[in-house]
């Protein structure tokens, strides 16, 4: 009869990795994201399924990333100033088209960083009151749609040019709006 104890239980659990080494629902977020619609850009621009290629593309595609997905690409190397460089570890499953959430399980063994990057929430525009937002957060919302504020220096200052850009970016926002 086979007997184990505790120690050597896990230590056997640990060297047959099952189902625990799977993605819970959430975890990843940016990296799943990030390479399922990378995937589907590959997918719909008929780009040639080689490694090379896709390694190509995406420092390409990482070089127009913002917020989050600039800081996936920093970690994986697909950016300039990045430190490490573990592309390979995308672009070669990629090119079998492995499913994301397994490249993203493979990236989370060599990189645990990678799936703590978590998308801040969005900000719902349209009921929101700018007023008891903090400057930090209006100075997001500039931020996502590649505005400045020069000149600012007071968070009235801050909601003006956000009010007044609104329908620029934030069409139905505005016009949903009623305290404007």
């Amino acid at each position: 009869m086979l007997c184990l104890s505790g120690l050597s239980l896990a230590l056997v659990l640990s060297l047959y990795p099952g189902s625990s080494e799977a993605l819970k629902e959430g975890e990843c977020e940016v990296c799943v994201t990030f390479l399922g619609k990378f995937y589907q850009s590959l997918h719909d621009n008929n780009v040639n399924f080689k490694s090379a290629d896709i390694e190509t593309a995406l420092v390409k595609t990482c070089k127009d990333a913002k917020g989050k997905e600039n800081r996936f690409c920093y970690y994986i190397g697909a950016t300039s100033d990045a430190a490490t460089k573990i592309v390979n570890e995308v672009s070669k499953p990629l090119s079998y088209h492995a499913p994301v959430e397994k490249i993203c399980e493979k990236l989370k063994k060599k990189d645990s960083q990678i799936c703590e990057l978590r998308y801040d929430k969005q900000l719902d525009l349209t009921s929101v009151d700018l007023k008891k937002l903090k400057v930090k957060d209006l100075k997001k919302i500039l931020e996502e749609w590649d505005e400045t504020c020069k000149g600012c220096a007071e968070k009235s200052d801050f909601i003006r040019k956000i009010t007044e850009l609104m329908p620029k970016h934030a069409p139905a926002a505005a016009q949903a709006r009623t305290d404007l």
